[in-house]
């Protein structure tokens, strides 16, 4: 297997974040390149216990020779949206430390030409996390109707030109089919206005189909409610994303379940249950002046932080 390049963002800050204890229950919901959970198992050994998720066979490849020396270490070649059955199956009931999601792709999907993330890259229009998948943004491309491609770039990608970009590729897929990344991206250049901007005209549309493909925001939000019935008393729960969809919906979440009332102002008396959690930060932790200078990415980074209080 070829060299696997991933960088760690914010490494110590959403490790720092769960306040490890040794003899305790927790998870990494995204392995990756192993570096948060090899920080999770220095601090949890000799008596913790970590369970790591991933779909992507390059990932588990790479981070199991990495931590091959940690006994105390479960790597689960599944997604964690199926956090509770893969926990019942290990007869886990209770996360008694933390869990921490990594939201996104890795530096490794994005820039491994054949994974078809890259617009820069010529390569089939793939974009899965999970190899095994049958879905890929080949799909999205040639088969989504107009109206549904104009809803994933706009909502999903928050692409300006959304209308247009779809118009030529149905235009275009109704003479051929559009095979590989650069025909894609070739098609945005050409169909959109010469803006002076950093940002390449196909980013946000690769991000849209990107997102639509493995199903990223309602992954995460069904799965952060599923988690929370999982955690035990004092768990704390971190969460790293990446851009602002991501992040407002794990805003939402940790504000909803961490409010003590829900009722109607007009309502007399609150039957509303006591909160299931306590925001540890209001405001989301972002990466170090550093860090950003080693590694631009890390400048969309955010984190939010919260510990469960319901016995």
């Amino acid at each position: 297997m070829s060299e696997y390049n991933h960088y760690t963002v914010m490494k110590n800050e959403a490790v720092d974040a769960l306040e490890c204890k040794n003899g305790f229950i927790y998870v990494d919901c995204t392995l990756g390149g192993g570096g948060h959970s090899e920080l999770i198992l220095q601090r949890i050994s000799p008596d913790g216990k970590l369970i790591s998720f991933d779909v992507d066979e390059d990932a588990i490849e790479a981070s199991s020779k990495r931590l091959a020396n940690y006994k105390n270490l479960t790597i689960v070649k599944n997604s964690y949206t199926n956090i509770k059955q893969v926990l019942k199956k290990l007869n886990i009931p209770k996360i008694t430390g933390g869990v921490l999601f990594d939201l996104g792709a890795s530096y490794n999907q994005l820039t491994k030409q054949e994974r078809g993330f890259s617009f820069t890259k010529e390569a089939p229009l793939d974009m899965r996390f999970d190899k095994d998948a049958d879905f890929t943004a080949y799909d999205v491309v040639n088969n989504y109707s107009e109206d549904d491609l104009v809803k994933i770039f706009s909502e999903y990608g928050e692409e300006r030109f959304s209308k247009r970009i779809a118009k030529k590729i149905i235009e275009t897929r109704k003479l051929k089919k559009i095979n590989t990344t650069t025909e894609l991206s070739d098609l945005i250049i050409d169909c959109t206005p010469n803006i002076k901007s950093r940002v390449h005209p196909a980013t946000r549309v690769f991000q849209a189909i990107r997102i639509e493909v493995n199903q990223e925001l309602k992954n995460v939000k069904n799965t952060l409610n599923d988690v929370l019935d999982l955690l035990d008393f004092g768990a704390i729960i971190s969460v790293l994303s990446f851009h602002s969809l991501e992040d407002r919906i794990v805003k939402q979440i940790f504000k909803y379940n961490s409010t003590k009332c829900h009722c109607d102002k007009t309502q007399m008396i609150c039957h509303c249950p006591p909160p299931i959690l306590e925001l540890i930060n209001k405001k989301p932790i972002i990466a170090s002046e550093q860090e950003i200078r080693e590694n631009p990415p890390s400048r969309s980074a955010k984190l939010r932080v919260a510990r469960c209080i319901r016995k």
